[in-house]
């Protein structure tokens, strides 16, 4: 299914030096999820960090809402 990002979710990912490969990763391969009504929350640890995606799931693509990297 197509990833599209938000324009909010577009400029987290420059701000915080997130590539989309690891988005992609939390989404499709996620250390676990937490769904919070239509939203899903994505949790992957990336080296020595932890990549959350917060998105929703459209008919045809998945609309990634925000990005944080702690």
């Amino acid at each position: 299914m197509e990833i599209v990002l938000s324009r909010h979710a577009k400029k987290r990912l420059l701000e915080r030096g997130i590539k989309i490969q690891e988005v992609q990763e939390a989404i499709e391969l996620p250390e676990y999820t937490i769904s919070r009504g239509a939203k899903k929350e994505a949790y992957k640890k990336i080296g020595d960090k932890t990549l959350k995606v917060v998105y929703a799931e459209e008919d045809k693509y998945i609309n990634v809402i925000t990005l944080i990297k702690k």
